[in-house]
């Protein structure tokens, strides 16, 4: 696992279990194809297919790619965190039982935790 050197504020979300503001990462409105991968470690997490819009203000995911994410009770012990399971870096929260979609599921992620790979190209 090749672990990639992160910003102070990179740090802060993936490291330390912080969260940017909503709306204001650089995915939040973004609806291209392709694969979002962790910023950490690179691991794919989760494709385009399952991205929608939960007007909540950060990226919003209906499933993970199979094996991808952990999710582990949070420290305020009402929410599900989720991290990436490749390297633990913290991805944000998942909530169940809202009814956005089919899955019944929303990954609320945020954008500092991830890289996006345009579809056709390779993750390097």
């Amino acid at each position: 696992m090749e672990i990639e050197k992160l910003t102070k504020e990179e740090e802060r979300v993936i490291i330390h279990k912080g969260t940017e503001y909503p709306f204001t990462g650089k995915y939040d409105d973004f609806y291209e194809k392709g694969t979002y991968v962790c910023r950490k470690c690179g691991s794919p997490l989760y494709t385009s297919d399952s991205k929608f819009d939960a007007g909540c203000g950060w990226p919003a995911f209906d499933k993970e790619i199979e094996g991808a994410v952990k999710r582990i009770p949070d420290r305020d012990g009402v929410r599900v965190e989720i991290e990436c399971a490749n390297c633990g870096g913290h991805l944000g929260h998942v909530f169940t039982g809202e009814r956005f979609t089919e899955t019944n599921t929303r990954h609320c992620v945020n954008s500092i935790s991830m890289r996006f790979i345009p579809e056709g190209e390779k993750n390097e």
